[in-house]
């Protein structure tokens, strides 16, 4: 089975308005949030949680982490009785796993595909809690719900040829890759997250398996809009702002003797400044 030649970097950026992108267990379920900056935080659990839902539900593939078996000793159960192997599921040879019932390094695969956390662009805004009811046959549940006005969140990811030999991740699997990224987070519609779209996706196809880039998400100046000034609290939809990427446009540039090809998706409401004469050669990719 071939497995792919050649590392990437992943940029990937997409919105949520008037949702909870990433609820604080320990904090009541709130928005995750660095609260010096003022920033929305996003783990990088929460974005492989949306990628694994579409493999699984959208496109009927065999994953590991599954919500049919409790623990690893369940799903390995289901697995032999299967008949097939770890490396037989796309998440394995996508983000790797522990697959091992005990506290052992063996069964302990490092996925080829990792992101960092995410974070906004720029400052937001909790919305006012809401008191909501939950009512069940036994009992009626009383909580608070917590949403933000507007995130522009931005994902640094990277995928390494070299650790994908040992997960056996493929070109296959570099395409549904791909797809899932576009397509996985509006999958996803439920009471809390719906009001969340892709906006940009950005694959940045290295020459080798030795090179690599810095995080692209620092080369993206946010700029609001006039109506909006100085004050990023006020963000609240994809037309108060831009981004102007000439700064990740000339490191790109810089850096075209080590980059094999550029793919990439934008959104027709976003607007990016100064996103035009990168030298490498540009794949669309179709929603």
């Amino acid at each position: 089975m071939e497995t792919i030649k050649n590392n990437s970097e992943i940029l990937f950026l997409y919105d949520a308005q008037m949702c909870n992108p990433n609820g604080d267990m320990d904090n009541e379920n709130k928005p995750r949030m660095d609260f010096d900056t003022n920033t929305n935080l996003v783990s990088d659990v929460r974005l492989k949680r949306y990628l694994r839902d579409y493999f699984e539900t959208g496109l009927e593939k065999n994953i590991f982490i599954t919500s049919s078996a409790k623990d690893a000793k369940d799903r390995n159960k289901q697995i032999k009785k299967q008949e097939i192997t770890h490396f037989d599921l796309i998440d394995v040879r996508l983000f790797g796993a522990v697959t091992a019932e005990e506290k052992t390094t063996e069964g302990h695969y490092t996925g080829p595909v990792q992101f960092n956390w995410g974070y906004s662009l720029h400052p937001v805004e909790l919305v006012d809690s809401v008191t909501i009811t939950s009512s069940f046959s036994s009992r009626e549940g009383v909580g608070k719900d917590y949403r933000l006005y507007y995130s522009l969140i931005a994902f640094s990811g990277s995928i390494n040829a070299n650790i994908a030999k040992g997960t056996k991740m493929t070109p296959e699997d570099l395409q549904l890759l791909d797809e899932a990224m576009l397509k996985s987070i509006p999958f996803f519609r439920t009471r809390s997250k719906i009001g969340q779209y892709p906006r940009l996706y950005m694959r940045v196809e290295m020459k080798d398996k030795l090179s690599f880039l810095k995080d692209l998400r620092s080369m993206i100046d946010f700029v609001p809009k006039d109506h909006i000034g100085d004050d990023l609290h006020l963000i609240r939809k994809i037309d108060d702002y831009r981004l102007d990427m000439s700064k990740l446009v000339a490191y790109l540039n810089e850096n075209k003797d080590l980059i094999n090809e550029i793919h990439l998706w934008q959104d027709s409401e976003l607007e990016l400044t100064n996103f035009n004469n990168l030298e490498n050669d540009v794949s669309k990719l179709t929603y």
